[in-house]
């Protein structure tokens, strides 16, 4: 089969041209990975459960304002460990807590500022 002479170009350009798209896609168009997706999926998931529980730890720290005073004095990477040892944070999933309590110590001490 032969092909007219023009096609072999009109081919090699389209070639060209569907690479230059994928790139300036992936490059600068937004366009992820199926992983990459997924990965962005589960840390926007995350977050979600850290926002939705962190005002309930606050509320728990409230009822104690003699242990927010002691947490005050806490250096910043103790905070965490405290807001656990207190039982602020009993309710959340162990694989969750951490970050809980991380963020429930940060909003009583910018709310104490």
């Amino acid at each position: 089969m032969s092909l007219p002479e023009a096609t072999k170009p009109a081919l090699w350009g389209a070639v060209g041209g569907a690479v230059v798209a994928i790139v300036i896609g992936f490059a600068w168009g937004g366009w992820v990975t199926g992983g990459q997706a997924s990965k962005m999926q589960a840390a926007g998931a995350e977050s979600a459960i850290v926002q939705a529980f962190t005002p309930l730890c606050v509320v728990k720290a409230e009822q104690e304002p003699e242990q927010i005073a002691l947490l005050k004095e806490e250096r910043r990477y103790q905070r965490d460990n405290f807001v656990v040892d207190a039982g602020w944070v009993d309710n959340v999933s162990e694989k969750y807590r951490s970050d809980v309590a991380d963020a429930c110590a940060d909003t009583i001490i910018e709310g104490m500022k």
